[in-house]
């Protein structure tokens, strides 16, 4: 594949730094990464970068919140080293992330949305009528605590397992979430942010920071999108003097850069 190396006015590395409020150490970072493609060398050693450079180096920064910075990492080397179809996989992997996140969300929203209040018994409960009231067995409920779904305290004197409020919560809103197939493992962190939130109440303001993060963050995915394919249009531009004329740094013999 021919690639427009050359297309345009040269840049140093700090012409390409300052463009996009970088050092130039991070610049070099970026091409010894192969973020970047290869610079071109001059006689002297120096690097020099073109338009096709600040091209990559947008589109990497315009990946970088929708997709992270090991994945948007993994996407330009694969495009540097003409690998666009692994490319396109690791941006599919990261849709398809976004997508079960937004499932488990609206997961969680159906859930707290079925949840049954739990009667005002004016007490606490035992392990038994707690399984029963679930339909469940008391192993059940068992292995619910060891995966740190439900945290029943003992008592001191029988060593039974006491339910609270909070514990017949927990459960309530892990029995719904196991109905709709989640993991013990999916399920945990979730009811650790109710807890955290201090209950299904305030735990609203949380699932709604988490639906605008999950917004943005589609929407960062799109504009990544755009600038990559605007870096792929420019790497299979036609160049108008063939492959170009570069001078690598093993034939300069030099490893300087200017300032």
């Amino acid at each position: 594949m021919r690639h427009n190396l050359q297309n345009g006015g040269k840049l140093r590395p700090i012409d390409l730094a300052r463009g996009h409020g970088l050092s130039t150490q991070a610049v070099r970072n970026y091409e010894e990464a192969g973020i970047l493609p290869a610079a071109d060398r001059t006689l002297h050693g120096y690097r020099t970068y073109t338009p096709l450079h600040a091209k990559a180096l947008g589109a990497f920064l315009a990946l970088l919140p929708g997709h992270g910075h090991p994945t948007a990492t993994a996407i330009m080397q694969a495009v540097n080293r003409d690998a666009a179809d692994e490319a396109f996989r690791l941006i599919d992997e990261s849709h398809a992330q976004l997508l079960d996140d937004r499932r488990t969300l609206q997961a969680v929203e159906a859930a707290l949305r079925d949840l049954e209040p739990a009667p005002d018994e004016g007490g606490d409960t035992l392990v038994g009528p707690l399984a029963r009231r679930l339909g469940l067995r008391p192993a059940t409920l068992r292995a619910w605590e060891r995966a740190g779904l439900v945290r029943p305290r003992r008592d001191p004197q029988t060593g039974y397992r006491v339910y609270g409020a909070a514990d017949v919560r927990d459960a309530l809103l892990a029995h719904q979430l196991r109905r709709g197939g989640y993991l013990l493992q999916q399920i945990a962190p979730l009811i650790a942010q109710v807890r955290s939130a201090g209950g299904i109440a305030p735990l609203a303001s949380t699932l709604y920071g988490w639906q605008a993060r999950l917004s943005a963050r589609g929407r960062a995915m799109l504009t990544g999108a755009a600038a990559l394919d605007a870096y792929l249009a420019c790497r299979t531009a036609p160049t108008e003097d063939g492959p170009g004329t570069r001078t690598t740094a093993s034939s300069a013999g030099s490893d300087a850069d200017t300032p």
